[in-house]
């Protein structure tokens, strides 16, 4: 009896010292907060970590001090000049990244802080808003179908998933359509302003002007964020010219043999995927080629992405780097020829067969972490 009694009260120690940590933590953490004036906080299933860009460039430009992150193919601090700052993790990403990361940018008293939604699972989106970032002013790019496991199995379910960034009595812009009025209804009950950005507001001749393809709505919506904030129209476009792409931007390289690659790899949903051919198919007059570099993990995006290039594009040829896929391919009659790599292929056996073909615009989509990144450095070599 003693020793449970022992036991027990060992116990009620490490708990009370546990809450006593937690709350000076927490103390702490809004002690950051309070230092940035101003916390915009971007979510969505495609193009966060280009707006986190675009928003903080035209901010830049607008004369505020703005630190910015992103969390997409490489997560990279933004500092106050725009340049990238790799981060180096010790461990798998955690939403706890963003405490230690506001924590830091609190000691440069910014007067804008720029951060990407890093968590997918609903909950964790809610955490990351409410009790982490606490935005002032929150943005979700759009709906698509991706994270199927977590987020919910429809455009609805992910809808719903993402709202959960939806501040109180706050702000909240989105380049989203179809989904608008579920974002709206929950806005209204948390009290919050929503604004809806247009494509129309940005210039096609603007669009065209970027040194890497950047969609028009990531623009719009980028360019109303920083109206909402004060900067004038014209200073924020001139900002965001001056954007370092993500490393998961739309990038074209003329390759030998008169080909080109376009590294779509970033857009690996459907709808995305889709998106961006349709923003570069008639840029080009040769034949179209697409390369799908699969997850093993992500069966269910291989079959969609399979499903859209065979029902939707149907390219002269389709590469894919991918295991017993076969069966998946075969049930499609379509003209299309196919070429089937192994997940063992090494980057050099795809890139000789890729720099052989004359006179197409290769497009890569699919996964680009890990073999992906090795795969575009190594290709760089064949630029000309």
């Amino acid at each position: 009896m003693q020793i449970s009694l022992i036991s027990i009260s060992s116990l009620l120690l490490i708990i009370f010292v546990l809450i006593v940590i937690a709350a000076i933590e927490m103390q702490i953490h809004l002690r950051s907060i309070s230092r940035i004036p101003i916390r915009v906080h971007v979510n969505g299933t495609r193009g966060k970590s280009s707006v986190v860009r675009l928003i903080a460039a035209g901010l830049r430009s607008g004369g505020f001090k703005t630190l910015a992150k992103t969390t997409g193919t490489i997560p990279r601090i933004i500092n106050k000049n725009g340049k990238d700052i790799e981060l180096h993790r010790l461990r798998s990403a955690s939403i706890g990244e963003q405490i230690k990361l506001m924590r830091y940018f609190s000691k440069q008293s910014p007067d804008v802080m720029v951060i990407e939604c890093m968590a997918v699972n609903p909950q964790y989106q809610w955490i990351s808003e409410h009790r982490i970032v606490r935005s002032n002013l929150s943005v979700i790019t759009n709906v698509r179908k991706d994270h199927l496991d977590e987020m919910g199995n429809s455009n609805k379910e992910i809808a719903y998933s993402l709202s959960n960034t939806i501040p109180y009595k706050s702000k909240l812009i989105t380049s989203e359509n179809a989904y608008f009025n579920i974002f709206k209804k929950i806005s209204n009950k948390r009290n919050t302003k929503i604004i809806q950005s247009e494509v129309g507001d940005i210039d096609s001749k603007y669009v065209n002007s970027f040194p890497y393809l950047e969609h028009p709505e990531n623009i719009s919506l980028a360019l109303k964020v920083c109206q909402e904030l004060g900067v004038n129209k014209d200073k924020a476009l001139e900002g965001m010219l001056k954007t370092n792409p993500d490393p998961g931007a739309l990038l074209i390289w003329n390759i030998k043999n008169k080909n080109y690659f376009v590294s779509a790899f970033a857009a690996n949903d459907p709808d995305s995927t889709f998106k961006v051919w349709n923003l570069i198919k008639n840029k080009f007059n040769n034949k179209i080629c697409f390369f799908l570099n699969t997850r093993d993990d992500r069966r269910y995006r291989t079959i969609q992405l399979i499903d859209l290039v065979f029902h939707r594009i149907n390219p002269d040829l389709f590469i894919v780097r991918g295991n017993n896929i076969k069966n998946d391919i075969d049930k499609y009659d379509v003209s299309t020829k196919v070429k089937l790599f192994s997940m063992d292929s090494s980057c050099d056996e795809i890139i000789n067969y890729i720099i052989s073909l004359n006179n197409y615009t290769i497009i890569g989509i699919g996964n680009i972490v890990g073999w992906g990144d090795t795969f575009l450095e190594k290709l760089k070599n064949h630029k000309v």
